[in-house]
């Protein structure tokens, strides 16, 4: 009988346009296994948020494989190791994966490859790292240049159909999902995310149907906070749910100023996964060396002010206690946020990209780091550090004042005009400015002359 294929799913959790997947398929009997992987040197342990999200992620793909009569193999521990020792097992002489660009990843595959006979493919993203460069032939660093020429390759296929898969003459032992405790205990935190999100490649689906009624008006609901006009399809993008190919495709049948917003998003995917290819640190150290003798501030108290929503800046809270409940934070609002912690706080943005780590469901490596650099000025392709948001300005620009009310509830009663920045008599419970906006950006511009003088020196 032909030897099974093992297929190594990561962030790849569909059926549909999974190129590994119909590959694999294609050489004979499939055995498509995911490693809980918390050992690989380097790698990140995934966040309590992306972990709830996992396990619900593969519990769907677990009963999707079964409608084909396949079948979901969970192992735990170091990928390479478990890998082989499972194709020792099934005599598979060959395995199949999507390609991955975090650093842990790429090394992992190295380590792989001189092990096993592994084949990888595209499929995470529109365009691989590498697959546009600069007229000189380097990759990009610049954002607008590279959606510009990325944009002339698009699309670049059709999604593929769901392979028809074939079983092994006998199947390995798998760990049992509940075993691996990827859902919280005591505190439950996620009755939040229950109630939010519902998880796999028909949730992604139906996410995607749903915002298609939208996308033409996304150029503009997407900054308002107090309206559904986003397309909440990061978390599914993100794990694999779906692929930006079938978004991008799908997202081309419709017209209008807001699906040109929509694929510079998608893009924005694929370009924060060009830096970390080129730069496999960036999570960890400031891009632009004048930034890392930056005089951050230490404190405890601030940053757990920031965390848990007690700022005193409604709409920084506002995103702050979104968060933390439902695991996610509409995109305006993240720059709200993120601004304030840097600028405001003075607080460095490593702090802020690791907080995010743990709570977003839609967690990822390259875009939340790319994205924090940004806000900091620190990034490749970044704002000016002297670019300070004002949230108290941010917040009736864009009409926040429902958010407000759904989120810091203590002040649900106060009026449009009072609500986005509360006199002192009327905060009740809510608790003071931690900082002065005026005092705040005066500081934040003190410590960039002093960056920039140190490093004139």
């Amino acid at each position: 009988m032909t030897a099974p294929v093992l297929v190594w799913l990561r962030r790849d959790l569909r059926l549909a346009d999974q190129p590994a997947l119909c590959a694999a398929a294609s050489e004979g009997p499939v055995i498509p296994v995911f490693v809980l992987d918390d050992e690989t040197p380097g790698d990140r342990k995934l966040g309590g948020a992306s972990r709830w999200w996992l396990h619900h992620s593969l519990e769907a793909l677990g009963r999707s494989l079964g409608r084909h009569h396949s079948k979901l193999i969970l192992r735990r521990g170091e990928s390479v190791a478990e890998l082989v020792k499972l194709a020792r097992q099934t005599g598979a002489k060959s395995v199949h994966a999507i390609a991955h660009y975090e650093p842990w990843w790429r090394a992992a595959e190295e380590t792989l490859a001189a092990r096993l006979d592994l084949h990888i493919h595209d499929g995470n993203y529109l365009l691989s790292p590498g697959a546009v460069t600069t007229g000189a032939g380097t990759p990009f660093k610049i954002y607008t240049p590279f959606a510009k020429a990325a944009m002339q390759r698009l699309p670049e296929r059709e999604p593929l159909d769901e392979p028809a898969l074939t079983s092994p003459a006998t199947w390995p032992k798998s760990d049992d999902l509940a075993d691996w405790n990827l859902l919280p205990s005591k505190p439950d935190w996620a009755a939040g995310l229950r109630k939010d999100w519902a998880c796999g490649e028909a949730a992604a689906q139906d996410s995607l149907d749903e915002f298609l009624h939208v996308a033409a008006d996304y150029e503009r609901d997407r900054n308002l906070p107090s309206v559904e006009g986003t397309s909440r399809l990061s978390p599914h993008l993100h794990f694999g749910e779906i692929s930006p190919t079938q978004v991008w495709n799908a997202v081309a049948m419709r017209r209008g100023e807001g699906v040109s917003s929509f694929r510079g998003e998608l893009l924005w995917r694929d370009y924060a996964q060009t830096v970390i290819w080129q730069f496999p640190d960036y999570a960890e150290r400031s891009y632009r060396d004048e930034f890392r003798s930056f005089s951050w501030r230490r404190s405890a108290a601030d940053l757990k002010a920031w965390q848990q929503g007690r700022t005193g800046y409604p709409i920084v809270d506002a995103g702050m206690r979104q968060l933390w409940h439902t695991g996610w934070m509409h995109n305006r609002v993240r720059m709200i946020a993120a601004s304030f912690l840097i600028k405001h706080l003075l607080i460095d943005w490593r702090e802020g990209e690791r907080w995010f780590w743990d709570t977003l469901v839609d967690a990822d490596y390259a875009n939340n780091a790319v994205n924090w650099q940004w806000v900091a000025g620190s990034g490749v392709d970044a704002n000016l550090f002297t670019r300070i948001m004002a949230p108290l300005t941010q917040s009736p620009k864009f009409d926040a004042a429902g958010y407000i009310r759904e989120w810091v509830p203590e002040l649900a009663d106060l009026s449009d005009d009072d609500i986005h920045d509360p006199p002192d008599d009327r905060r009740g419970s809510y608790p003071a400015k931690i900082i002065g906006h005026r005092e705040a950006r005066e500081r934040a511009l003190e410590a960039y002359r002093a960056m920039k003088s140190a490093a004139g020196r």
